[in-house]
């Protein structure tokens, strides 16, 4: 474990920090995503900072980024790409989509087509795109860091299970405290400032944080703790659906890169509850009697959290 790369990883956040003002939680929740290798989605409602806090990451690590607005009218081949006949070279010659990058920005994602979504259902898997019989690698490493509306917004509609299952984490940036509120009065006084983030990192240096992370260890109990608690998700009795394996794979990637950005080479329970509710809240769906009720996924999943036992020291030296 290289604790010049942890201190890189934590330069990273502190740069983002200066873009993004009272949002400290938050931030090390997206990196620790990306450490893991997964996909961010930030969910709330318009000008609460979602976009600005993806345009600082990028930045601050260095990712040849690309920025699609999502529209009704955006198409599928504008995210894969699509091959066009050129006359003077007599062939077909493919023209990249706006997912040949490392860091792409899905702005208000849930504002597009089903059709167009789906686009994103193979690069955000396998990091690369299909087109005319033709697979093509994105860039490496690959992040999809998208923002949405809340569900019942003006042009909206729901995301399928099957595209936010691809989302590593679901996070809600929420609106400013006093104090922060005036920060960002201050910061733009003068007109809406650009985004503060210095480059610390490079896609190199951050594929290596990732293969470090991957490596830390996870003991047979912990991974126990972790079956426990998806299982629990799949027999609540206001919990329809539960979350999913790819869900389950997810928060043994994040405990791992929390391990690893907090400076140890194995994982503890601490690291599962600590990421479990921002894994699995986007992965379940309520049953109606939840809905009716009002019930919040993150109550339930806290409720799951404090009832399932974690594994403790003495079991573990069993």
């Amino acid at each position: 474990m290289s604790e010049t790369y942890q201190e890189a990883a934590w330069e990273v956040i502190h740069e983002v920090e200066k873009a993004v003002v009272g949002k400290e939680q938050i931030i090390e929740k997206i990196m620790t995503a990306i450490l893991a290798g997964g996909h961010i989605l930030v969910e709330d409602m318009p000008g609460t900072g979602k976009t600005t806090m993806a345009l600082a990451f990028s930045r601050a690590m260095g990712l040849k980024e690309k920025r699609v607005q999502f529209t009704p009218d955006v198409l599928p081949s504008d995210l894969t790409g699509f091959t066009i006949y050129k006359k003077e070279l007599e062939k077909f010659v493919y023209q990249p989509g706006a997912a040949m990058c490392n860091f792409l920005l899905a702005d208000e994602i849930n504002r597009t087509s089903p059709k167009t979504q789906s686009a994103l259902l193979e690069v955000m898997e396998e990091g690369q795109v299909t087109v005319d019989g033709v697979t093509r690698q994105t860039g490496r490493p690959f992040i999809v860091m998208a923002t949405e509306n809340p569900a019942g917004s003006a042009g909206t509609q729901l995301l399928p299970e099957s595209q936010l299952d691809r989302f590593m984490i679901c996070v809600k940036m929420g609106y400013p405290d006093r104090a922060d509120e005036i920060e960002i009065l201050k910061r733009n006084q003068k007109g809406r400032p650009a985004v503060r983030a210095g480059n610390v990192l490079s896609p190199d240096i951050l594929c290596r944080m990732q293969e470090e992370a991957a490596e830390i260890y996870i003991h047979d109990l912990v991974y126990g703790y972790i079956a426990d608690l998806v299982e629990a998700t799949r027999n609540h009795s206001l919990i329809s659906l539960g979350v999913s394996p790819r869900g389950a794979v997810a928060m043994s990637a994040m405990s791992r890169a929390r391990a690893w950005l907090k400076g140890r080479q194995y994982v503890v329970p601490e690291d599962v509850s600590a990421i479990f509710t921002d894994t699995a809240a986007h992965r379940i769906q309520l049953s109606a009697k939840a809905r009716v009720g009002h019930v919040q996924p993150e109550d339930l999943l806290s409720q799951i959290v404090e009832k399932v036992p974690a594994p403790s020291p003495r079991a573990r030296r069993v």
